[in-house]
């Protein structure tokens, strides 16, 4: 990866906003998102990735356990397109589909948001404050080939300690997935 290829928003930083067609349709914009919910989680993830199928699941049950709360999470896919037919918008509507997605599934096909983002891997997760700044950068879990192991559940804990007004204690985990493909 060369220094062009992510520009890397750190924890305590604005998020970077953006507009993203998802898979129902309709633009998406953060800063809206920012406006209804008191948190937003925007996954790095695509169709293809071992680890995100591991994790689809937990995803969709961080959203099911914290929407009541005021949270959303947003899928949101930056692989490269021209990379084989795997990251196409077809199929992350059946991606969305087959897993019976809870959440927003978006298309970053210039890979600007998720360079802007600084996601390297899929999965990778950003925990946003209803202010815009990025509180949580990194992985999901622990443990992610064993859903029901005992272990540390990073982006759960910091969205808990969010919404208690709480510092959140490791707001920052390196990444584990499959390696993001960038366009040349």
């Amino acid at each position: 990866m060369n220094l062009l290829e992510t520009i890397d928003t750190p924890v305590g930083s604005y998020a970077p906003d953006f507009e993203l067609p998802g898979i129902d349709g309709q633009v998406h914009h953060l800063r809206r998102y920012l406006e209804k919910f008191r948190a937003v989680g925007v996954i790095s993830m695509c169709n293809h990735c071992p680890y995100v199928e591991w994790y689809i699941d937990r995803l969709k049950n961080i959203q099911a356990e914290f929407a009541p709360k005021g949270f959303t999470l947003i899928g949101m896919n930056g692989s490269d397109g021209n990379h084989g037919t795997r990251p196409s918008f077809e199929n992350m509507k059946a991606f969305a589909q087959r897993h019976d997605l809870n959440f927003p599934y978006l298309w970053d096909s210039t890979q600007d948001v998720t360079r802007s983002f600084g996601a390297t891997k899929t999965p990778m997760g950003f925990l946003i404050d209803s202010n815009g700044i990025v509180r949580y950068k990194g992985k999901i879990d622990n443990h992610p080939q064993d859903p029901l192991s005992v272990g540390e559940d990073y982006l759960k804990t910091a969205i808990t300690s969010l919404f208690l007004g709480e510092e959140i204690d490791i707001p920052e985990t390196e990444p584990i997935g499959t390696t993001l493909i960038w366009r040349n």
